[in-house]
């Protein structure tokens, strides 16, 4: 690359610096004005999913974006928005172990591994111990999607590979404890052949072993692909898999089918829709959160040498997009709520869109990926 470019594809990077300055402004500040989006819990605790003051996978979400943008640029600020969040969570205390919660502790393990803090040494080995020995198991050990608000009896999640199962890997290589990182493994291989549909390449929401096992609605939702998007790279990558491996090739099969099953099914104006392989016409509608998890994890499969070249067009042009659905306060638009599991496919098509950490995160790590371009 010729030395000093300051734009690629259309695309400036000072530009894509700003939007994720805003990016980050916007998620810090976001506040659930009317309480829509509030938990509550049985026991009449209430859990802010939306705004930064609280503890849920959407923070979980939101902390890894920044720090994806603190490994490319450095700057003390953005590390400090992430160490002030966990010191103020960690003096509230938490409200409950479970597989949404866990996912802050993904950030947490790199943080300790850049600053030796040992305050976070007891939360890291407490809560991987936790996910490890005591997080409800399925049928053939499947970590079970064990939320705040459901136990989710013998259910096996998209989600769960983000939220839980990568923390537990980096976990284990932080404090030097490979059966974690075996049982990740273990972890991918049994959500990969339970949620993975062949015929079409993409991703099922869930799994449950009750009632003979079924995959719900047979939902191919759009943020549950894109977890497979980024977690597959990030895995592969974190535990250095080597090109011999078994079972990095495993992974990278799966994630070229869901990349070629991802091309035809991306809208003209870059974005793909909420429930992938369903048009708009019949209730599905675009969604930028998970567009994003597409951008980021094709963008860095393909840096890694994971995927060939061929898709580069389809994440330049989601990268756009992404850019075109961010407001000028800074929030990216068209992302979709937290989402259950769907036992049919209007309950996807009936989610709101609104503003959450977690969009914002996504959105963050798809522009700093693609700042890469310009390293």
């Amino acid at each position: 690359m010729p030395a000093g470019i300051t734009e690629l594809h259309g695309v400036k990077r000072a530009d894509i610096h700003r939007q994720v300055k805003r990016l980050i402004h916007d998620m810090v500040n976001i506040k659930d004005s009317t309480g829509e989006f509030l938990m509550t819990l049985e026991d009449g605790r209430v859990i802010d999913t939306k705004g930064w003051g609280d503890w849920e996978w959407t923070h979980g979400i939101g902390l890894y974006g920044i720090w994806k943008y603190y490994e490319l640029n450095g700057d003390p600020a953005d590390l400090k928005i992430i160490e002030d969040w966990f010191r103020d969570r960690f003096e509230e205390g938490h409200k409950g172990k479970n597989i949404n919660t866990m996912a802050v502790f993904l950030t947490l393990a790199y943080v300790y591994e850049k600053t030796k803090n040992e305050i976070y040494l007891p939360w890291l080995d407490s809560w991987a111990e936790w996910a490890y020995h005591d997080l409800p198991r399925t049928k053939y050990g499947g970590m079970q999607h064990i939320t705040y608000l459901e136990v989710n009896d013998q259910q096996l999640w998209d989600d769960t590979l983000m939220m839980t199962v990568l923390p537990l890997a980096k976990i284990g290589l932080v404090l030097n404890r490979p059966h974690y990182v075996e049982e990740a493994k273990r972890q991918f291989l049994l959500h990969l052949q339970y949620l993975f549909d062949a015929p079409t390449g993409l991703f099922f929401h869930g799994w449950t072993f009750h009632e003979g096992g079924h995959n719900f609605a047979r939902a191919r939702w759009a943020r549950g692909n894109s977890w497979l998007t980024i977690v597959i790279p990030e895995f592969i990558e974190l535990l250095n898999l080597t090109g011999d491996d078994a079972l990095r090739s495993h992974l990278i099969n799966t994630l070229e089918a869901q990349c070629a099953a991802l091309v035809p099914l991306q809208v003209e104006n870059g974005l793909w829709r909420t429930l992938l392989d369903v048009p708009e016409s019949e209730g599905s509608y675009v969604e930028a959160s998970a567009t994003a998890g597409f951008a980021y994890g094709i963008l860095k499969a393909q840096r890694k040498k994971y995927i060939g070249k061929e898709y580069e067009a389809v994440a330049v042009k989601a990268v756009n997009a992404i850019l075109e659905n961010i407001s000028p306060e800074g929030e990216l638009l068209n992302t979709s709520f937290g989402t259950g599991m769907g036992h049919d496919l209007q309950h996807y098509k009936d989610i709101p869109r609104t503003s959450m950490p977690y969009g914002q995160a996504m959105a963050m790590m798809a522009l700093v990926e693609f700042l890469r371009v310009f390293v």
